[in-house]
């Protein structure tokens, strides 16, 4: 069960990334033609003011269609004509017509051609895959040659659609993490909240409303000696002294464990004090902060090599999300949190096809005035997937050796 609620969680988070994309761009009038819950195939869809909306068959995430991400190339046209008029050679010179005039760039009359194409294909006998193809590629290019189509917008209207998607992730994170000090993660105290299942706490006997005042025979006079005690042990055994219903308890001995990132702890979480409304929101953002240059930092580590182990997959995330749900809910937002702010924070990278990287060529194309080469999109674009594809496999394998050991 705790599986399914961590994939559920992520899929929310691609869902609302997607929302941001899709919300601003009809805000900004390029009218986008699909939104779907979950990925195609559709389920269940009904078009409503020239969008459909649907249920896709794939649970995950979402789905939204913005016309004319790319300017209409006459190089589109063998993939979705070339099997229509192997079939029907007939087509082939409106076909023709129309790479002249996208080659052109007469955008008017392509327009016309495309109109022209479209009645002639419905007259044409053609195989399912012939005509599924050419439907969606006279639809696609008619979308990209309208209006409200994305390479058309300014610039500052392509940069804040497509900030959008990351900018729900951040702007998700920020409330969850407000929300979470407003209810009970500010500052900590010296009673613990909870205890994580067969850890060496609960083996040592400490239970949730503990107040912990010693660890080794030394007092505790602040929340934050606790973590560094436990920690600063080094994995040697420890001696743990509680008040519990009013009265001091010795629990222990007790040896810590060692964490993959070398600290050691005993599995317990402490309770919070809950924060008001605008200290909670300063407290987010300094979270934010905090971690964002935590990542910006192991992405820096990266390209040196050292930050190898750092990276995770999906696999990786939603295991470390599930065992989040087994400690309760509190413990499952803030990973969710923290799930959402890395997804931002990568998908504002400057790599094609990553949001960052449309946002930076759409700065560039603001810059000099006209727009990129499509050959230099193409190009640029798998460099970014293969980078993409390299880290993915990283955290695969760093993942499959997490959960082997």
């Amino acid at each position: 069960m705790s599986i399914f609620i961590a994939i559920v969680g992520l899929g929310l988070l691609i869902l609302i990334h997607e929302a941001g994309h899709f919300f601003v761009a009809r805000a900004v009038g390029m009218n986008p033609r699909k939104f779907y819950v979950g990925f195609p195939p559709a389920l269940a869809k009904r078009t409503r003011n020239g969008i459909e909306y649907g249920i896709g068959a794939i649970p995950l995430g979402g789905y939204v269609k913005i016309p004319g991400m790319h300017r209409p190339a006459a190089g589109d046209l063998d993939i979705h004509f070339g099997r229509a008029v192997s079939e029907q050679p007939s087509l082939g010179p409106t076909v023709e017509e129309l790479r002249r005039r996208l080659a052109a760039e007469d955008h008017p009359h392509s327009r016309e051609a495309v109109a022209k194409l479209a009645a002639e294909l419905e007259r044409a006998e053609l195989s399912p895959l012939a005509r599924k193809a050419a439907d969606r590629g006279t639809e696609d290019i008619d979308d990209a040659l309208g209006p409200d189509a994305y390479w058309r917008a300014r610039t500052w209207k392509r940069v804040a659609v497509i900030f959008a998607g990351p900018g729900a992730n951040l702007l998700l994170a920020v409330v969850l993490f407000a929300a979470l000090f407003m209810a009970g993660g500010g500052k900590a105290t010296q009673t613990v909240a909870e205890i994580l299942p067969e850890s060496p706490a609960e083996v040592a006997g400490l239970q949730p409303g503990d107040r912990i005042v010693a660890i080794a025979g030394q007092a505790i006079n602040s929340p934050s000696q606790i973590p560094e005690r436990i920690s600063g042990s080094e994995g040697k055994e420890l001696t743990l002294t509680v008040v519990r219903g009013g009265e001091q308890v010795a629990l222990g001995p007790v040896r810590p464990r060692k964490q993959t990132d070398g600290s050691f702890k005993l599995g317990f979480a402490l309770r919070g004090e809950a924060l008001g409304p605008v200290a909670s929101s300063w407290q987010a953002l300094r979270i934010t902060g905090i971690v964002t240059k935590a990542i910006g930092e192991s992405i820096g580590r990266l390209v040196t090599g050292d930050g190898r182990k750092e990276i995770s997959s999906p696999v990786g995330i939603v295991q470390g999300s599930s065992e989040a749900v087994e400690r309760g809910t509190e413990s499952y937002l803030w990973v969710l949190g923290l799930i959402s702010l890395s997804l931002a924070l990568l998908n504002l990278l400057p790599l094609l096809p990553l949001d960052g990287g449309h946002i930076a060529f759409s700065l560039l194309e603001g810059i000099r005035g006209k727009a990129v080469a499509r050959e230099i999109y193409e190009r640029v674009s798998v460099v970014g997937i293969a980078l993409v594809l390299l880290l993915f496999f990283i955290g695969l394998s760093n993942d499959g050796r997490r959960l082997g050991s």
